[in-house]
């Protein structure tokens, strides 16, 4: 079995790298597709993705309807859990489904249900978790399920975290941005006034469960920011991907449902090797936050809710394409692929009206990559599929980026 995966395995990159063949196969129809990848049709199991930190490791487990079959259940070891979900999602059915599915494994279920949007994920919200975990009892053995998009699964991790100095969760991702970066990982945080997830931990989850069906309820707008984590992976770590969406983004947005599954497929195989490789984000783990340092600053500056956080980061992405070009680390052809592809996908490239550099500055020297003072950014370097994480760069360059982006 394991050599036969290995040979699809290398098929799959092979058909990645010609866009001519992988275009063949799109105009197929979803499930002709899937057979010849050896994968299983709409309400079964398409793939299983393992983040591999030893004794921690977890699955990810990426299909079609697979919410309410059940399977995922069994990495659920306590009796007692709590499903925490947004009252955006809780009147769509998931919540049904996956309190459905726990009870049919013999589990004793209880919902909470919180309000939808990032100004939520904060202090306030963390404390009606906790006080609702204390009121119905949950020890040590019981379990969290985050059911929603990263607010709730960042949310809901961090409560996990700190609940008796730490219990169980499982991921429950419902929109494409938390399928295919936020859920994976242990990233989990709540935001402060003055800077985005500024106080969280690492705390990995059971098993993260991905389906894509939720994505057939999500708004335009949030299915959209999604696809600027997607385009982000191509950037920093993987050509072929980069160069696989710019032949098919059309089918990305208009949700053709075997582009988005190989999308989400492979971009938490790229996030889950580089979490396997530095799990708590001292070195290459960084490289995951193009465009996170200018996005989370536009993000604090225009009030959380107001730009969703894929926004923030292709309008980041594009600045510090910008940036990398003036430093003469890139040339003008790669930066111009990079934003044009953002383009195709429908997201923003400018920054916000009124926002000055000084903004930047000042927002930018309370982030998380910051080391001994100095602003460290994630930036593209050489050939597309390239970056470095640095502080060694020209601070006149950075200042002509700020100038030549930001508007009145």
């Amino acid at each position: 079995v394991s050599a036969a995966r290995a040979a699809m395995m290398a098929l799959l990159r092979g058909l990645v790298a010609s866009p001519m063949v992988v275009g063949a196969l799109l105009a197929a129809s979803p499930s002709s597709w899937a057979s010849r990848r050896g994968v299983a049709r709409m309400g079964e199991m398409l793939h299983t993705v393992e983040v591999d930190l030893g004794d921690r490791s977890y699955p990810i487990y990426i299909g079609s309807s697979i919410l309410s079959d059940g399977e995922w259940t069994r990495h659920v070891s306590g009796k007692k859990v709590v499903v925490v979900t947004n009252d955006v999602v809780a009147p769509l059915g998931y919540l049904e489904d996956c309190v459905g599915a726990l009870e049919r494994a013999g589990k004793e279920v209880l919902s909470l249900v919180l309000p939808d949007g990032e100004e939520h994920k904060s202090f306030d919200q963390l404390q009606v978790i906790m006080d609702f975990a204390l009121t119905h009892r949950l020890d040590r053995k019981s379990c969290f399920v985050a059911l929603g998009g990263g607010v709730i699964g960042d949310l809901v991790g961090f409560a996990a975290a700190i609940y008796q100095r730490g219990i169980d969760f499982v991921q429950i991702p419902t929109t494409l941005m938390a399928m295919v970066d936020s859920s994976v990982g242990g990233k989990t945080a709540v935001n402060h006034r003055l800077g985005k997830n500024m106080i969280g931990a690492f705390y990995q989850p059971q098993c993260v469960v991905a389906d894509v069906k939720a994505l057939d309820t999500l708004p335009d707008r949030e299915y959209k920011s999604g696809l600027a984590e997607v385009v982000k992976y191509g950037l920093i770590m993987d050509a072929e991907f980069f160069e696989w969406q710019e032949h098919h983004i059309d089918a990305l947005v208009r949700r053709d449902p075997t582009a988005v599954a190989f999308a989400v497929e492979r971009s938490c195989r790229d996030k889950a090797d580089v979490v396997k490789r530095d799990e708590r984000e001292s070195g290459v783990r960084a490289t995951l936050n193009l465009g996170h340092t200018f996005g989370h600053a536009i993000e604090t500056h225009a009030g959380y809710g107001t730009y969703l956080h894929g926004e923030a980061v292709s309008i980041g992405t594009a600045m510090a394409a910008d940036l990398s070009t003036r430093l003469g680390w890139i040339d003008d052809a790669l930066r111009d692929r990079a934003t044009q592809l953002l383009a195709d996908a429908d997201l923003p490239l400018t920054c916000p009206a009124g926002m000055a550099p000084d903004d930047f500055m000042r927002i930018m020297a309370l982030d998380k990559k910051v080391a001994d003072g100095q602003l460290r950014l994630i930036l593209l370097r050489g050939d597309l599929g390239s970056c470095v994480f640095t502080a060694d760069f020209d601070p006149a360059a950075l200042d002509a980026t700020l100038a030549h982006c930001c508007r009145p």
